[in-house]
């Protein structure tokens, strides 16, 4: 189920239109907020929010934190957590990569809840959550803007939320096995052409394998690959044939 997406007492009305867009690329269209600003429609919100401006925000709802606890299986993000145990209240947390991965086997309401842009979530108020995620980033400077740690989150969500991106599907493209066994036949010609020393032969085909294997080259890649080597071992044997005739004179 798709997770809807809350903001406590934002400050800032352009955030709210940051994060209106960035639920319009992902997928999800549920808007939640808490005491907000005024928010005018020839203002940032409306401005910030490109084409969410027709439905997402314009559509949000205005709810209590008290709302969300109620109605909702809640997770708060937050930059700042606890190192284990010993302090719970940001403690356990998951990644927005992991949190993924748990909300795919739950079925149920759920709410992401984004704190204020000075200070985020309050403890208080974590404590009250069920879940904690929190975007890693580096230790000198955890702390992201508001509009971009509900944009990372969510691209992390995506595969819950959109059921097609705009991009093609590229494993769907990888060459097939017959294309790519032809390129090692063909590549194995080559070596012995150019005279690459036969006991050497057998560790630079598994080198190559190797280095296709992790490239997944699509068919029109390995074709083109093919060619050029093809090309190359064509002019080597022509390279003999006259150096062979010459001799022979």
């Amino acid at each position: 189920m798709k997770p809807a997406v809350a903001i406590v007492e934002p400050e800032t009305p352009g955030n709210i239109g940051t994060i209106a867009r960035a639920m319009k690329n992902f997928g999800t269209d549920d808007l939640k907020l808490v005491n907000p600003p005024e928010i005018e429609r020839d203002g940032d919100a409306y401005g910030f929010a490109a084409q969410a401006r027709n439905d997402v925000l314009p559509n949000y709802d205005e709810v209590t934190f008290d709302e969300l606890v109620e109605n909702y299986h809640t997770i708060g993000m937050t930059a700042t957590t606890n190192e284990d145990a010993s302090r719970h209240v940001r403690f356990p947390f998951t990644t927005p990569r992991e949190l993924a991965d748990s909300l795919a086997e739950v079925e149920t309401e759920t709410v992401l809840i984004f704190g204020r842009e000075a200070n985020g979530l309050t403890n208080d108020e974590l404590a009250r959550v069920d879940e904690i995620c929190s975007i890693p980033a580096s230790a000198e400077y955890p702390a992201l803007n508001l509009g971009q740690a509900a944009t990372v989150t969510l691209y992390e969500l995506r595969n819950l939320t959109i059921e097609e991106g705009q991009l093609p599907d590229v494993e769907r493209e990888r060459a097939n096995e017959a294309e790519i066994e032809g390129f090692y036949e063909t590549f194995a010609d080559l070596l012995e052409s150019s005279g690459h020393p036969e006991e050497k032969r057998p560790k630079a085909m598994r080198m190559i394998r190797r280095v296709i294997g992790r490239a997944h080259p699509t068919g029109r890649e390995i074709t083109t690959l093919r060619g050029i080597v093809r090309r190359a071992h064509q002019r080597v044997e022509a390279s003999d044939v006259r150096r062979t005739t010459r001799n022979d004179r």
